[in-house]
């Protein structure tokens, strides 16, 4: 095998030499459980979670790692192209995105979301009152703590807010509901908008599946793949599998191709105009409160009990983020 020309076989790490102690990668999981378990419920930011453990920057680091160039050195060297197919050169442009970190990390988020999202099917089907009301308190708090991290000084940043809020506002009149019948092409945008927020602290991707109407639909879409996936292994079939994989593989492409887009756009669109960037996706949060009634008016409608257990629920979910704010100590926007 011959390596190109570009790069001394020398220099080129070995997996063995690679691999990091079973300390990293459980204490790496262990904080991807944490950030999955907060993307999978609005309000909660796991891009928060990443600066709280102080493995942002470092996760940040290896996404945009993550090129055109890199992609197509790694294709080449496992090419027969340029005198053979070049292991040591591949696996090289891998250990440069950090993918024993990203494995990982991913390997817990995966694990989390798989939990959280059945617990909120479950819910969304017995307790709608109760779980939308849980939401509403943790967006609802979001908010407070977003807000009082931001500083409005022109009215540029001031008409970025208002447009924010509106579309959020608009959006989020959709319920659930009403959007299970979206298209694939919807659930490829969601995942799109979803997973690119979901590294950005204080911006939650779930509450953005919230606004877009997707959050129960990709919910019950999860529970359902990995039920498939379980009955295939006591005698299920595959066409249950394959058919149940549809929306979720959908997702997973829109939020890949999110990932290495949109998110860099809202970063570069942060060092442009940080402040006006900030309006706009503060006044996302906010706009978004109006999601969970639309749901609980959709499901259940708003009766006294329902209304009481609403409120009970939002309290809880209110105090839930601000302890969790408590120990972030203060979440500071510029730092984004």
């Amino acid at each position: 095998m011959t390596p190109p020309p570009d790069r001394d076989p020398i220099d080129q790490p070995t997996i063995r030499g690679s691999v990091p102690p079973l300390r990293a990668w459980i204490r790496t999981f262990l904080i991807g459980l944490c950030m999955g378990s907060a993307d999978g419920v609005p309000g909660v930011s796991g891009g928060t979670i990443a600066l709280i453990a102080g493995i942002y920057e470092r996760l940040i680091a290896a996404i945009t790692a993550v090129t055109p160039g890199r992609i197509i050195r790694f294709l080449r060297a496992l090419s027969p192209l340029d005198g053979g197919v070049d292991l040591r050169g591949a696996f090289a442009e891998l250990i440069e995105v950090d993918i024993w970190f990203l494995l990982s990390l991913v390997a817990g988020v995966g694990v989390a979301v798989v939990i959280v999202t059945r617990i909120v099917h479950i819910a969304s089907q017995e307790t709608p009152a109760l779980l939308f009301g849980f939401f509403f308190g943790l967006i609802a708090a979001s908010a407070v703590v977003l807000l009082r991290s931001l500083t409005v000084d022109s009215p540029f940043q001031i008409g970025t807010g208002v447009v924010g809020f509106l579309l959020a506002f608009v959006v989020s009149g959709v319920s659930n509901t009403a959007a299970d019948g979206g298209s694939l092409v919807l659930v490829f945008i969601a995942g799109m908008i979803g997973v690119s927020a979901m590294i950005l602290p204080g911006i939650s991707g779930s509450l953005l599946l919230i606004i877009l109407g997707q959050y129960d639909r990709m919910s019950t879409a999860l529970t359902e793949f990995v039920d498939a996936l379980i009955a295939l292994a006591t005698g299920g079939t595959v066409e249950d599998v394959t058919t149940t994989a549809i929306p979720v593989v959908t997702f997973i492409l829109g939020g890949l191709v999110g990932l290495f887009t949109i998110a860099r756009v809202v970063r570069r669109a942060l060092d442009y105009n940080r402040r006006a960037t900030l309006a706009f996706l503060v006044a996302l949060v906010v706009g978004a409160l109006r999601a969970p009634v639309v749901e609980v008016r959709s499901e259940v409608g708003f009766s006294t009990d329902v209304l009481i257990a609403f409120i009970a629920a939002a309290a809880i979910g209110a105090a839930f983020l601000l302890v969790l704010d408590w120990y972030a100590v203060d979440l500071d926007l510029d730092k984004v």
